[in-house]
């Protein structure tokens, strides 16, 4: 049987996307943003922004941008999403038809903004579905921004939908929402993560995602000069919070957040010696360098195998077969 089988009996493994989610809304930017790409390799996703991040008045012709640059030779990897117009206006659709007219298969998710309920998930998902399997794709994930007050009270619901793969705490919007009774400052650091309402939306999020085996995508830095505050920030939702990937909105920021977030070096080749002694046990419990080890951490070490592997990241060849 493989890893997955034996380890996750009964539920699903967690997902294990790149833990960069960098957003351009600009020509200029998205094509910067596929030249790193292709640089650096699909260590990072991109996110082509439809909504808040692109020009106002030019929606149409912009989405069919999208669509080009999402099938052209340039997405080699297609680890590239887009976030659509909100489902409540009437570019919502037009955004999905469109995108996926001309890139279903190559998209690697849809973003779904300022949902207020599950019941927004579930409609806004029948439409993604209506469009994605006229033009020959099943199942494309889709990614839900958790800033209303509405869908941070449904927030377990939301996760546990099947097609829904990462949640993102869209932070502005959430302060925004409470009209001033949370500060302005709230919505980057230090108050960020000391704020009680703004701190507690992070764990709801957070906690809802690991129990459905989802990704939870932290909100941005605003602070795109000072590196150190972007790798602070990253350390802080990781470590404190839970969150296993987190936004970009400048390129400076894609490598402090995958040199934080991903996996390091000598944690994979922990894992992948640990996994390697399991297996040839086959899955029973063994000591590893005076430590005993059981199916219950061995759930934890696979995981960390699977987000080398999403981050890119060389796994040994002791683990390589089991993959």
């Amino acid at each position: 049987m493989h890893p997955s089988e034996v380890l996750f009996q009964g539920s699903c493994p967690p997902v294990s996307i790149p833990v960069c989610d960098h957003y351009a809304g600009s020509e200029k930017l998205m094509r910067k943003s596929l030249a790193l790409q292709q640089e650096l390799g699909p260590v990072f996703d991109i996110t082509f922004d439809c909504e808040d991040g692109a020009a106002h008045g030019n929606e149409e012709q912009h989405a069919h941008l999208l669509g080009h640059m999402l099938a052209s030779e340039e997405n080699r990897f297609n680890r590239i999403g887009t976030r659509v117009h909100d489902v409540a206006s009437p570019l919502f659709e037009q955004d999905i038809k469109i995108i996926l007219g001309h890139a279903a298969k190559k998209l690697a998710y849809v973003v779904i903004p300022k949902v207020s309920s599950a019941d927004d998930v579930n409609d806004a998902i029948a439409v993604v579905n209506r469009h994605a399997e006229h033009n020959g794709r099943q199942n494309l994930p889709v990614h839900v921004l958790i800033e209303t007050h509405g869908a941070l009270a449904d927030v377990h619901a939301i996760a546990a939908l099947p097609q829904v793969e990462c949640l993102s705490f869209g932070i502005m919007d959430f302060v925004s929402a409470h009209y001033g009774a949370i500060p302005g400052d709230a919505m980057r650091s230090p108050a960020q993560f000391t704020h009680p309402l703004v701190t507690r939306a992070k764990l709801e999020i957070s906690a809802a995602c690991h129990a459905h085996g989802k990704t939870p995508s932290h909100s941005v830095t605003t602070e795109i000069r000072d590196l150190g505050v972007v790798t602070s920030d990253a350390q802080l939702a990781s470590r404190q919070f839970g969150y296993t990937r987190m936004w970009s909105i400048h390129p400076g920021q894609i490598r402090p957040i995958v040199q934080t977030l991903a996996p390091q070096l000598d944690e994979v080749n922990e894992a992948a010696a640990i996994l390697s002694q399991a297996q040839a046990v086959q899955w029973g419990p063994i000591q590893h360098n005076g430590t005993l080890h059981d199916r219950a951490s061995y759930r934890y070490y696979w995981t960390i195998v699977q987000k080398a592997r999403a981050n890119g990241i060389p796994l040994p060849a002791s683990i390589q077969t089991m993959i």
